[in-house]
């Protein structure tokens, strides 16, 4: 994608994530990182490619060409030294609603639901097919931004 292709899902993706931020949802999450675990969880968080374009910017920022080696059971945005996500502030929706137990569990469905269409119609506009699990929006959003 070009440059310019790219501003609207980011800015878009971007919108929707200072509006979750704006939202009062009491959050207990300290860092714990058990989401990232996909294998604990049962769950693999899933991007629509705005959202995986966020996230590769943020990977790239870090100085990263392509996604870490990793398991199917982890988070390829986890560093595996300290555990902490490599791209915190552009972090995906999911991760941003902390589906974990620990950190109080999803948010629930009906005070995010418009947050879920803006992402949903930023993704038609952009020409995406859909969300995609994680490890397979990234490696195509890597490509895509290049």
């Amino acid at each position: 994608m070009r440059r310019e292709e790219l501003k609207h899902p980011l800015a878009g993706v971007r919108a929707v994530y200072e509006e979750l931020a704006k939202r009062p949802v009491e959050r207990f999450c300290q860092t714990r990182t058990g989401c990232c675990r996909f294998q604990l969880t049962g769950l693999t968080p899933p991007l629509t490619k705005g959202e995986a374009l966020v996230a590769a910017q943020g990977l790239r920022a870090t100085g990263r060409k392509a996604l870490p080696e990793t398991d199917e059971g982890t988070c390829p945005l986890r560093q595996r030294a300290r555990g902490s996500c490599l791209i915190y502030n552009d972090r995906p929706f999911g991760c941003r609603t902390h589906f974990c137990d620990a950190a109080g569990g999803p948010y629930p469905r009906k005070q995010v639901l418009d947050l879920i269409r803006r992402l949903e119609e930023t993704n038609r506009c952009s020409g995406g097919d859909g969300p995609r699990k994680i490890q397979a929006a990234l490696a195509v959003a890597l490509n895509e931004i290049s």
